[in-house]
C-alpha cells in the first residue's frame, strides 16, 4: 500500500546515495521531502524580474527498498514557494492506494486535495515515474516507444548584462550548443542581439517572457530577428492579449510559440487560436503524465511542440529529457544554469540532448 508520509526531518545527501537503496519491504509507498534552492550561475535578468536563486524541494518516494526521486521549481511567476510546496506535500494520504502504478489515480487524488500547485504535483509525478521505471527496469522513454536518437538540441539560455565583460563571457558559455536562447523583453533588446552577433553566429530563439506590449513593434522585432537567423519566437506578448498575438501569428515571419498563457492540457485548444506551438514545462504541466497528453494534443492540432523546463537540477530537466523524442524544439539547460546540481543524469553532446540508458527518469544522486 501506499503509506506514511514523512515531512518532519530533512532528506539528507546521505539518504540519496543509491537510486534503489535498500529499505526494509514495507509494500508501502514512503513519501520525504526537503527544501533545496538552487544557486544560478549568472542572474537572470528577465522582463519582469531578476533573481539569482530559484526556491526548490527535493522528493523521494520509496517503496520496497527501490527509491524514485522528483522535485519541485518555483521560480516566482508560478506563484508557488517552498512553504506552499510543503503544505501540500504534507495533506497527501496516499495509503488508500495499493499500487505505484496508478497513477492516472493518483493525479485524480491529487487535484481533489488542492486546486493548481502544478509544481508540488510535479514532485510526486516524476518520483512516481522514477520508481514504476526502476521496479519494471526501464527508461520512460522507451517504455512510451520513443526513439532517443529523435531528440533535438537543445538551446542555452542567456539575457542581458549591462556589465559588457560579462555579457561577453555569457555569450562564449554558449560556444558547445547548436543553438541560444536570448532572453528579450527588458528594453535592450536590439543591443543584446547585435552584442551577440559580434561574437556568435550560432541560431538563435527568442523569449520574450511577455515583455512586448505593442505589437506593431513587436512585428517589427520578429522582421529583425528574421534576418538574424532566428528559429521562433516565445510568448512576445502578455499572455492575456490574446487578439493580439493571433494578429502577430498571421503576420510574423517566425513561430509565435505560447509559453506563460499555456499551462496544463485544457490550455492547448486555446493555445492554437493565437499561436503556433507550445512549450511544454513539467512544473507547469503537474509532471510527465500530463506532459505527454498535451504533446500528443498539440501534434494532432498540427501545433509546434517546444519542451522547456525551469532552472531545476538534473533530476527534473532529465525527466523532462524521457519526452525529447517527440519534440520539434528543446529548452533543457536548467541543470546547466545552476552552480549547485546533486544529480548525474542528461549530457549534452555536441549540442544535442542525450538521454541516459537508466532506469526510471534515468538520473543518479551524486
Amino acid at each position: 500500500m501506499l503509506g506514511a508520509l514523512i515531512a518532519a526531518s530533512p532528506i539528507s545527501l546521505s539518504a540519496m546515495d543509491s537510486p534503489t537503496r535498500k529499505a526494509s519491504r514495507s509494500g508501502r509507498l514512503n513519501l520525504r521531502f526537503r527544501p533545496y534552492e538552487l544557486k544560478l550561475r549568472h542572474a537572470f535578468n528577465l522582463a519582469r524580474n531578476q533573481r539569482t536563486t530559484t526556491p526548490g524541494v527535493q522528493v523521494e518516494i520509496e517503496y520496497d527498498g527501490i527509491t524514485g526521486y522528483g522535485e519541485a521549481s518555483m521560480p516566482p511567476y508560478l506563484g508557488e514557494s517552498v512553504q506552499s510546496v510543503t503544505e501540500f506535500l504534507s495533506k497527501l494520504d496516499l495509503s488508500q492506494f495499493t499500487d505505484p502504478f496508478r497513477i492516472e489515480d493518483i493525479h485524480e487524488y491529487m487535484e481533489k486535495v488542492a486546486p493548481d500547485n502544478r509544481a508540488a504535483k510535479a514532485s510526486v509525478d516524476i518520483a512516481l515515474h522514477d520508481l514504476t521505471g526502476k521496479i519494471m527496469q526501464q527508461p520512460w522513454y522507451k517504455i512510451w516507444g520513443l526513439n532517443p536518437e529523435k531528440a533535438p538540441n537543445t538551446s542555452y539560455t542567456i539575457s542581458y548584462n549591462e556589465n559588457a565583460n560579462e555579457m561577453r563571457k555569457e555569450i562564449e558559455e554558449t560556444a558547445p550548443f547548436r543553438v541560444v536562447k536570448i532572453k528579450m523583453g527588458t528594453g535592450h533588446d536590439k543591443e543584446l542581439l547585435e552584442t551577440f552577433r559580434k561574437y556568435s553566429d550560432t541560431p538563435i530563439c527568442v523569449d520574450a517572457n511577455q515583455g512586448w506590449s505593442d505589437r506593431e513593434k513587436a512585428l517589427e522585432m520578429c522582421h529583425l530577428l528574421a534576418e538574424q537567423n532566428c528559429l521562433f519566437v516565445e510568448q512576445p506578448m502578455d499572455k492575456s492579449a490574446i487578439a493580439d498575438t493571433a494578429w502577430l501569428r498571421e503576420r510574423s515571419p517566425l513561430p509565435i510559440i505560447a509559453d506563460e498563457f499555456l499551462q496544463r492540457l485544457p490550455d492547448v485548444r486555446r493555445a492554437a487560436e493565437a499561436y503556433d506551438g507550445i512549450n511544454i514545462k513539467l512544473m507547469k504541466s503537474t509532471g510527465m503524465h500530463e506532459a505527454y497528453q498535451m504533446a500528443t494534443l498539440a501534434r494532432s492540432l498540427g501545433m509546434k511542440v517546444m519542451l522547456g523546463c525551469m532552472t531545476e537540477t538534473s533530476c527534473a530537466v532529465t525527466a523532462a529529457a524521457q519526452l525529447s523524442p517527440l519534440m520539434d524544439w528543446a529548452d533543457l539547460d536548467g541543470n546547466l544554469l545552476i552552480s549547485n546540481d546533486i544529480f548525474d543524469g542528461i549530457k549534452i553532446v555536441d549540442g544535442k540532448v542525450t538521454i541516459p540508458d537508466r532506469p526510471g527518469i534515468g538520473v543518479i544522486p551524486v
